[in-house]
């Protein structure tokens, strides 16, 4: 039996025993809820706990505290998911929710973690905390060892690897008429309230969040500061459309170098037609699962924009 053949085996084998229970409450000696707000301290020694040394417990801390901040779209939990063995969290999962413009909300899974001992109900709190079919799910930083459990799961690749633009290749270039304004300031041309509140919440965020403005429209960019290796980077977390970078390629590279971020990281599918750079396949793809797969340049409200994943 193959590795993918495995894990999905497993996977709907647990969900089905699972489901063959009257309800998760009904499971001895474990239970599956809400993060309360009760629970929040628990929820981030058992973090601190299961991601040491890579994620120290002042992290937890400031993303526990984004998650209470930010506008959690009706009904759907603040924090996530918590597998609660009568004592406190044994497992847990985060779960980043947000309503986008067309109404319909997004979530993204974050920091699964289930303590030894109760292994055995790994694969029942994921599936119980991405069980709502109206809703479109995203995992953005899956290892290789785990895509087959993805795969099992019903979630589908939508950007199969990454694009490094050179930015220094073209802070000559030239975008005539359009200015750049920080994301707080309010443009004199049209945008949408959504976009607007995306920047202010996402400078809240510790992002790089500003207008891209020409005499017509004002034109939203999102990038998160990053370092790899040494290397110094800004990875797109949101625009209107990627083709966005390639007509603002000398104002973006020319804002971008002079804050020490050469290169622009952006999820693809390939080549970006009008930029200069190296596309990695295979390298950071990204699934999702639901009615609304999202558009590449998008990564709102999500782990690597909210906790800079």
């Amino acid at each position: 039996m193959c590795g993918y053949t495995r894990a999905a085996f497993a996977f709907k084998l647990t969900a089905r025993l699972w489901s063959m229970l009257e309800s998760p409450e009904t499971l001895p000696r474990v239970k599956f809820r809400q993060i309360g707000d009760a629970d929040v301290n628990d929820v981030v020694e058992v973090l601190t706990r299961g991601f040491a040394p890579r994620r120290s417990r002042a992290f937890w801390q400031g993303a526990i505290a984004r998650l209470a901040a930010h506008a959690t779209p009706d009904g759907a939990p603040r924090y996530g998911y918590m597998l609660d063995a009568g004592s406190g969290p044994v497992g847990v999962v985060l779960l980043l929710s947000a309503t986008m413009p067309t109404g319909e909300v997004r979530a993204n899974p974050s920091s699964w973690y289930v303590e030894p001992t109760f292994r055995s109900f790994a694969s029942v709190l994921i599936s119980q905390a991405i069980r709502h079919k109206e809703i479109t799910y995203l995992n953005l930083t899956s290892e290789p060892h785990t895509r087959p459990i993805l795969h099992a799961q019903n979630y589908t690749r939508y950007a199969a690897g990454v694009f490094v633009a050179a930015l220094a290749l073209h802070v000559i270039a030239r975008a005539p008429g359009t200015r750049i304004i920080p994301g707080e300031m309010m443009p004199s041309a049209s945008f949408t309230a959504y976009e607007r509140q995306v920047l202010l919440d996402h400078a809240g965020y510790g992002c790089i969040a500003l207008w891209c403005e020409t005499d017509e429209r004002a034109y939203p960019f999102v990038f998160r500061q990053r370092t790899l290796k040494g290397i110094p980077f800004a990875q797109l977390v949101y625009c209107r459309d990627v083709e966005d970078c390639a007509r603002f390629a000398g104002p973006l590279a020319r804002y971008l170098t002079l804050r020490r971020r050469p290169l622009l990281l952006i999820d693809a599918n390939g080549p970006i037609s009008g930029l200069a750079g190296k596309y990695f396949d295979q390298t950071m793809p990204r699934y999702c699962r639901g009615p609304t797969p999202p558009c590449l340049g998008d990564l709102a409200y999500t782990e690597i924009a909210m906790f800079g994943v």
